[in-house]
């Protein structure tokens, strides 16, 4: 299958359209990280990214007092359909939703799930009817001031939008999801279905108090005229989109289109990489 080239980045910048990032280190609080490399390439029917998923941009510092990790080179190799298809039924994500332009992952959801008998009242084996969100745990789980942090395996990635992302781009675009829609920011211009519930949660078993936006299961989709739909999507221009907002859910925690086979809907990470290296093989989109 043909493949056409679109670009191949430099080590401190990188391009794509209009979007232009470089790596500056702005105090003894944030890190350069100006090895980033990414390119994209197409196919007849798919939109390529092969990354070492470190960013362009000045990062927090890591490890930190709420995220033991360091940043580390990964292997990225990600296909998704040119042409996005909605699908039958939405899917729940549960690892990544979609990659930035620059190559760095979105993945909204923790795996921390309420445990009263964890150090920090959750755990990965807790409670899976309560899902802890990053936005809402102690400390955020060592959140930089670009909305994300760094994974077990040393995978630096976004819950949220990233300003160091957007503030050079001159574009809305800031990434495709794994079924091929863009991912846009624009701000107050797009407004969340979602609202926390009213009252108080249940105990015995459940966490009690208040909903207060520590678990995902604290909000409830309302939508509504003007409001983006359970998935954070909407039109823009006359396409669909899925937008990243200021408020939950922040990131799309779920697909409306047909899902790539290179996003594992259980949990992408090394998956999706080790079935982009099986194709560059040529040995096919086999099962894990």
């Amino acid at each position: 299958m043909k493949r056409l080239s679109l670009l191949c980045l430099s080590a401190a910048t990188l391009t794509i359209g209009v979007y232009v990032s470089q790596s500056v280190a702005q105090s003894t609080t944030v890190m350069a990280q100006t090895d980033n490399l990414v390119s994209v390439s197409f196919t007849e029917t798919e939109r390529c990214f092969a990354a070492n998923g470190l960013p362009d941009h000045a990062t927090g510092t890591f490890p930190n007092r709420g995220n033991p990790n360091a940043i580390a080179p990964q292997t990225v190799n990600v296909c998704i359909p040119l042409n996005p298809m909605t699908a039958n039924q939405i899917t729940p994500i549960r690892g990544t939703m979609g990659i930035a332009i620059n190559g760095v992952q979105f993945r909204p959801n923790t795996a921390g799930f309420y445990d009263p008998n964890g150090r920090r009242g959750h755990s990965r084996n807790g409670d899976p009817n309560w899902s802890v969100d990053i936005h809402g745990a102690p400390g955020k789980l060592g959140l930089d001031f670009n909305n994300a942090h760094v994974g077990r395996g040393g995978l630096y990635h976004y819950h949220g939008i990233a300003n160091s992302l957007t503030e050079t781009s001159g574009s809305t675009l800031v990434g495709y999801a794994g079924d091929g829609f863009p991912i846009r920011y624009v701000g107050e211009a797009a407004t969340s279905g979602w609202n926390l519930k009213p009252g108080t949660r249940p105990d015995n078993p459940g966490p009690g108090g208040s909903y207060d936006g520590t678990y995902n299961e604290d909000y409830v989709y309302v939508g509504g005229e003007g409001r983006l739909d359970e998935c954070n999507g909407g039109m823009f221009e006359g396409a669909y989109s899925y937008f990243v907002t200021d408020s939950y859910p922040f990131v799309s925690r779920c697909l409306t289109g047909v899902v790539s086979d290179d996003f594992n809907k259980a949990n992408h990470r090394e998956e999706g990489a080790e079935r982009g290296q099986r194709r560059q093989r040529g040995e096919g989109r086999g099962g894990e």
